[in-house]
Order: C-alpha cells, then sequence, then structure tokens
C-alpha cells in the first residue's frame, strides 16, 4: 500500500506529537489535556471524534465507512505512571512524581500517525477503521470502561502494539496465541495472637506463619504447574511489628499471580488459597486471602497473526516470533469480545518498562504508524 504523505514530514509530525505527550503527562482517569490535545490534533486532519460514549477521558474516532465492509479497531493507551522521571531529556515531564515511563506517548503518537496515513486513503477502506484512544491502562480498568461505553459495538477485530525496548527498531514481535499474562494481586492478612517477644509460646506468632507461606507458595509453581507450562508467584510486601520486642497480632503479605492460561490460573489460585489456609492452621494461626483479579491473558488471534506478518512487511519491519511477557495488559479485554492481535514494537531502549530513566528510539515511530495503517486496511480486506 502506498502514502503520499512525505516519509520526513510526518516523522517530524510524529516526534512532536510524542514528545508534546511525554512532558505533559497524565495519570490514569486523570488524562484531560491528553484527550484534548488528540483530539485537536485529528480535528485538524479532518478526523471527528465521537463524543456520544460518555467517556471523561479518552476518545473514539472513525475513518472510513464510505465503503461497505466490517468495523476494524486500532486501540492505544494513553495514562502515565506515578514515577520521577530521572531521563535528563529535553522533553523530559514537566510535571514531579508523573512520567510517561511505559512509552504510552508512543502508543498514541503512533495510533495518530495511522490515523492520518488511513485518512488520506479513506477513500479506498473497504469498510470502518475505529480508533479507541483509551485511558486507565495502568489500572486494568480503561478498557472494560470503553467496552461497556460500547465502544465495540460492529467491530470485527481489534488491533494493539506495546512498545519493547529489548527488540531492535526495524523489527517487530508477532506470534499467535498467548502473548501476554494474567496479572492478578493477592493479600494474605496472617492473623495470630500478640505477646511477648521473651514468652513466644503465650502467642501465635504471625510472622513465623508468614515466612512458611512465602516458601510453600513458591511450590506451586515448581509442582502444581507443568514444565512446559508457565506462572509466576510473587510476594512483593510483608508488613508486621512495630517494636523488637513484642510479637505481632497480624502480618500482612501482598503480591501478584501471572500467568498465561484459563486453565493454569485456575489451577495456581486455587492451589495458592489451599497452600495458605494449610499453613496457617499448620500453625494454629488463621490467614484471609483477598484476590484483586487483574486482565486476563492476551491470547492472539491466528488469522490476524498471519495478517500482521504480511504488514510488518509492506511497513518495511522484520516480523519475528517474540517472547510472550509476563506483564499484564488490559487489551486482553478487548480479545474476550472480539478476535485481536497484539504486537510488541522493537523501539531499542536501555531500559525496561516503569523504570525512571525509560526512554526509547523515535525512529521506530514512523514504521509503527505504517504498520497500524497497513494492518488495519488488510484486515478490512481479509476479516
Amino acid at each position: 500500500m502506498s502514502f503520499t504523505i512525505e516519509s520526513g514530514v510526518l516523522a517530524e509530525r510524529l516526534i512532536a506529537v510524542r514528545r508534546h505527550l511525554h512532558e505533559h503527562p497524565e495519570l490514569s482517569h486523570e488524562e484531560f489535556e491528553t484527550t484534548a490535545s488528540i483530539r485537536r490534533w485529528l480535528e485538524e486532519a479532518g478526523i471527528a471524534a465521537f463524543d456520544g460514549y460518555g467517556l471523561r477521558t479518552g476518545l473514539i474516532a472513525e475513518i472510513g465507512g464510505l465503503l461497505p465492509g466490517p468495523v476494524v479497531a486500532i486501540r492505544a493507551d494513553i495514562d502515565a505512571l506515578p514515577i520521577q522521571e530521572e531521563t535528563g531529556l529535553s522533553f523530559a515531564s514537566r510535571y514531579p512524581g508523573r512520567m510517561h515511563a511505559c512509552g504510552h506517548d508512543f502508543h498514541t503518537a503512533a495510533a495518530i500517525g495511522a490515523a492520518l496515513l488511513l485518512k488520506e486513503r479513506e477513500h479506498e477502506l473497504h469498510g470502518t477503521v475505529r480508533l479507541l484512544f483509551q485511558p486507565a491502562e495502568e489500572k486494568a480498568k480503561g478498557a472494560q470502561q470503553l467496552i461497556a461505553a460500547g465502544a465495540l459495538e460492529g467491530v470485527s477485530a481489534i488491533v494493539g502494539m506495546h512498545n519493547k525496548p529489548d527488540l531492535p527498531v526495524g523489527t517487530v514481535g508477532i506470534k499467535d496465541g498467548a502473548m501476554m499474562a494474567a496479572a492478578d494481586g493477592f493479600v494474605i492478612e496472617v492473623e495470630g495472637r500478640g505477646s511477648h517477644a521473651a514468652v513466644p509460646e503465650a502467642g501465635l506468632d504471625p510472622i513465623v506463619t508468614a515466612a512458611h507461606i512465602i516458601t510453600a507458595l513458591q511450590t506451586v509453581v515448581s509442582r502444581n504447574v507443568g514444565p512446559l507450562e508457565s506462572a509466576v508467584i510473587s510476594v512483593t510486601k510483608l508488613h508486621s511489628g512495630t517494636a523488637w520486642n513484642v510479637i505481632p497480632q497480624q502480618a500482612v503479605l501482598e503480591g501478584t499471580v501471572r500467568s498465561f492460561g484459563a486453565e493454569v490460573r485456575e489451577r495456581v489460585l486455587a492451589r495458592f488459597d489451599e497452600v495458605v489456609a494449610g499453613i496457617a492452621a499448620a500453625f494454629g494461626t488463621k490467614a484471609h486471602v483477598r484476590w484483586i483479579e487483574g486482565p486476563p491473558p492476551v491470547v492472539n488471534d491466528a488469522a490476524l497473526a498471519e495478517i500482521g506478518v504480511r504488514a510488518a512487511q509492506e511497513a518495511g519491519l522484520q516480523a519475528i516470533v517474540p517472547i510472550p511477557s509476563p506483564a499484564g495488559e488490559d487489551f486482553a479485554f478487548y480479545q474476550q469480545e472480539v478476535p485481536g492481535l497484539f504486537v510488541f514494537m522493537g523501539v531499542g531502549g536501555g531500559q525496561e518498562w516503569h523504570h525512571p530513566k525509560f526512554d526509547l528510539n523515535e525512529e521506530a515511530l514512523l514504521p509503527s504508524a505504517k504498520f497500524l495503517a497497513s494492518l488495519a486496511e488488510l484486515a478490512l480486506k481479509e476479516i
């Protein structure tokens, strides 16, 4: 597919968009200025955003519809993180404690680029491309919010992208099946009986119970998940006690469970509860597990993955088979409703997601925009 927008001009435009967003990061559900900027950039290109979805932040727009055909959605997330930026960039965040440390500014700029490319081919599109600029991905709430608002009504397929710092510019990771993990959180409250530290027999030590729970939980993966399956259990917080000579009443543990399949997820969570209850009972304490349900795994449609490989070739990118990421993504909620494809775009960054020095190579912006535009147009013709 050929585009008439001069590549150098478009690249400069997208870099300017990305840098503006990077300078003005907004947290989940607070993306008011970001939304206004996206709306302005789209309207300048003759692309009207819809106001009928009742969204406080984020927006939905469409291109095409002049010729009969399906509706394909492109999704980009727009929120930032509560992280103090340490990049030293000339366009670093202007707001203390807020940063685009996951590259959502890159995703948004690439989607705007795809919109500009598709707009110039609007009379040739056999169907409609719906643009979803989604808030609150970092809270894993935005996708469900858009779905509830009707963003997927009439949609036959959805595509999305995440930057990948460990992949070089010029590559894109595409595969069918599991791409990212289900991401569940947990809080374990262990109730014991406090006592003086010198007379432990008078109490029921929740710290000892918590320590054994942490150790025992590692056996859930090593002994209940097959060697060709995958899951992760990480206890990341342990709070207990107020004095050096007092055995406390309570210990609280927090952490996360990651898994790549529904059956494995169900098995791990069930076994998790059994282990916690059993260890607590063995020490005469009580334990309550509270689950914080996150997004399900990102599972790509095989037919869309094949289309994605061809779109990569058209955009001058090398398609590779990536290693699935144990990180979570609420794009998975869309895939529970319609077939979807989520890819990893190589950006050659020095730091991983959510690092205060996270940055990426802006040379990846133009090929990302071309890829999304080609992918959407091919999907309109073939789904």
